[in-house]
């Protein structure tokens, strides 16, 4: 019939009822007199059936955790950016300035120098002892402790040990096992207890910054 690709266009809002009163009766007046289009409606209708069966999709049971992973990464890379312009700022700007300065008062002071030694001002400078020591530039992250979730330490039967990535805000948002087991549970018991750890993040001329620690678990303890 000359009507039956128009009827066929229209199978999928039919089936969904979103067709108006009167294309719905043309539409089943047109089946009851075409074979050909009854015989397609009817695969339309049985897809409808399994796709109905099947159900919305359920996301992974990690979802959770991929999405936390990711987004620390993504904050860890932003700290990384805002150091990394922090020292590019400095080496372009501030460090030339105060070279330029310090040459400066270098200068001045050997100037002042030999004014003082030429007219006989200046007395023999104190004996200065250097007793302080200048603190380490980096610090590395540093174990806090791990709240909340169970207690997994009972499913390392032989020790792992862990090198975990630490953002700038002393969370760990990724790991990889250095030595050890791998099984499922092991991950599963790491997942667990390293979402819940805290740190003493790792910290760049006092900034904080991401870094690596190396972490050993066993059934009865966990060292940093």
């Amino acid at each position: 019939m000359s009507d039956c690709p128009s009827i066929r266009s229209q199978f999928s809002e039919y089936l969904d009822g979103a067709v108006s009163g009167t294309a719905m009766h043309a539409i089943a007046s047109h089946l009851e007199g075409c074979q050909e289009c009854t015989t397609e409606f009817a695969e339309w209708r049985t897809l409808q059936r399994v796709l109905t069966s099947i159900g919305p999709a359920k996301p992974p049971a990690d979802m959770g955790l991929r999405l936390r992973v990711a987004i620390s990464q993504e904050k860890a890379r932003t700290t990384r950016r805002r150091v990394e312009a922090w020292q590019l700022y400095w080496e372009n700007t501030l460090s030339p300035i105060l070279v330029r300065g310090a040459a400066g008062l270098a200068t001045a002071m050997v100037l002042l120098g030999v004014m003082a030694l030429m007219i006989g001002t200046l007395g023999a400078p104190p004996r200065v002892s250097a007793t302080e020591t200048t603190a380490d530039s980096t610090t590395s992250p540093q174990f806090l402790y791990t709240v909340g979730g169970t207690d997994s330490r009972g499913s390392f039967t032989r020790p792992v040990l862990v090198e975990v990535a630490i953002s700038s805000t002393g969370r760990v948002y990724d790991y990889r096992i250095v030595s050890g087991p791998t099984t499922k549970e092991v991950r599963e018991s790491l997942d667990n207890m390293l979402l819940m750890s805290h740190f003493t993040p790792a910290r760049f001329y006092g900034i904080p910054v991401p870094g690596r620690a190396i972490l050993s678990f066993s059934g009865a303890s966990v060292r940093g």
